[in-house]
């Protein structure tokens, strides 16, 4: 299947092959003829399988051809639960509006920055990318309104209440029209999904992709046995001996993630960290060094991680597990995305070995753990 059998425009192409599509994710093949059609959607569909652009593209392919206001009535709300997500699905809008018929003004907003510039910005935006408490803050301010909203996306909607947006949730809906276009998405089909779905008394037509298999498929995955005093010294062992430019590194805390960059940089790796702790304008230039190559190493912790996407990345280490098996999937998502290969490397002591075999089980693969204590970690 071609881009241009699902419905789009040429201009919208013309963006595809600029970006190197070569053809559809299955997620896109399903999802973007039924956006187009105007019914509502939800897409069940694990992170790097595409679902950003399957709604992207609809939407700008609609927007095009509306009559320009320059305005703060907001046409299409994209809701999602982190500041990582909400700049990462804004850059993938702009990277397909530069063929479009006429110009489309989109912007993404989110809390721990300061709120003038955003409010400043909204003069004539079309699409709005928002986490939902600083979404309140600018229309409590007056900054926009989302009463003339023509399609509501929540993505990431079962993390959405997990994280605890339920309540900002009602209040948003209850300031937008009934007759809406609702796309959602999320990594699984769960109870939570259906409380969303009931919350927003809707129907939608489900496209569901048995994606994570095949992601999973695209990753080599290893681990090794250390104990927790040679942790550290093999991850830097791993580091130097493989060669590793570009890596991402998991921790669980963002205490750890400091002190993990301490010591590399202590023995010259060059690294950085991302969590939650550190200012937006940091994070965004951290994550800004490392896709550059400017740093080796980008040691993140998961809510943050959660947002990152970055082409071909190699390598994802778990330095620590995560609490659930799906985060641990989400983690080692970061490479092998789709159509590339990647490497998920996880270090575990004896106490981890155990949480281990729960996430490998519910995965539904074994992964090889590999001794250590050969190893010469003398200067590591």
């Amino acid at each position: 299947m071609s881009f241009e059998s699902l419905g789009l425009s040429h201009n919208i192409i013309s963006s595809v092959k600029q970006l190197g599509y070569l053809k559809p994710f299955p997620i896109q093949e399903q999802a973007i003829p039924v956006i187009l059609s105007g019914k509502d959607l939800m897409g069940i569909a694990q992170t790097g399988s595409g679902k950003t652009a399957c709604f992207v593209m609809p939407i700008l392919e609609k927007l095009q051809i509306d009559v320009v206001k320059r305005d703060r009535n907001i046409e299409v709300l994209v809701l999602v639960p982190t500041r990582e997500l909400a700049i990462q699905i804004d850059e993938v809008f702009r990277a397909f509006t530069g063929n479009l018929k006429r110009e489309i003004k989109t912007m993404a907003v989110y809390g721990g920055v300061s709120i003038n510039p955003q409010m400043k910005g909204m003069l004539g935006v079309e699409v709005l990318t928002a986490t939902p408490g600083r979404l309140l803050d600018l229309i409590k301010n007056k900054a926009l309104s989302i009463s003339h909203i023509q399609h509501l996306v929540i993505d990431e909607a079962d993390k959405l209440f997990q994280m605890g947006f339920e309540d900002e949730l009602r209040e948003l809906l209850a300031l937008m029209p009934k007759k809406k276009q609702i796309t959602l998405f999320s990594a699984t089909l769960n109870d939570k999904i259906t409380e969303i779905n009931n919350l927003l008394s809707i129907k939608p037509v489900v496209v569901e992709i048995e994606s994570e298999e095949a992601n999973i498929d695209q990753i080599e995955q290893i681990a090794y046995h250390v104990t927790a005093e040679t942790k550290g010294p093999f991850l830097r062992y791993l580091i130097k001996e493989q060669k590793m430019n570009q890596v991402l590194v998991f921790v669980s805390s963002t205490r750890t993630a400091d002190k993990l960059v301490e010591k590399l940089l202590k023995n010259k790796i060059r690294a950085i960290s991302i969590h939650g702790q550190k200012s937006q304008s940091n994070r965004k230039d951290h994550l800004d060094y490392f896709k550059k190559g400017d740093a080796q190493v980008l040691v993140a912790t998961d809510l943050i991680g959660r947002g990152i996407h970055i082409d071909s990345l190699p390598v994802v280490i778990n330095f620590e597990l995560p609490r659930s098996p799906l985060d641990y999937v989400h983690r080692i998502g970061r490479t092998g995305r789709a159509n590339n290969l990647g490497t998920a490397i996880t270090l575990l002591t004896d106490e981890e070995l155990h949480h281990f075999s729960v996430i490998q089980r519910k995965m539904g693969k074994k992964v090889d753990i590999k001794p250590t204590d050969e190893v010469n970690l003398h200067g590591y």
